[in-house]
């Protein structure tokens, strides 16, 4: 399993990135989570064609886009996203 949150760097992005490694720790995955930023997060959202960021990808695909505060929504985007396998 693969997780990332791609963003330019500010203070909205690692705030997710943050939030995200919690959940995930919560959730007990065995996994780490990317923070990919700067040129590569914003030239990495232009290639997937997301329209805002930061944008938070579980292998591969567009979990959520945008930023929430809520680590359970973080959760069930990163549930609902595995089920798409």
């Amino acid at each position: 399993m693969k997780i990332q949150v791609l963003g330019s760097g500010c203070a909205t992005c690692k705030n997710l990135y943050e939030i995200t490694k919690k959940a995930v720790n919560e959730m007990k995955l065995e996994t780490e989570v990317e923070y990919v930023t700067g040129n590569e997060g914003t030239q990495k959202i232009i290639e997937l064609g997301a329209m805002s960021s930061p944008v938070l990808i579980v292998n591969g695909y567009i979990a959520m886009t945008g930023f929430t505060p809520d680590g359970e929504a973080i959760k069930e985007k990163i549930k609902k996203t595995l089920e798409i396998k």
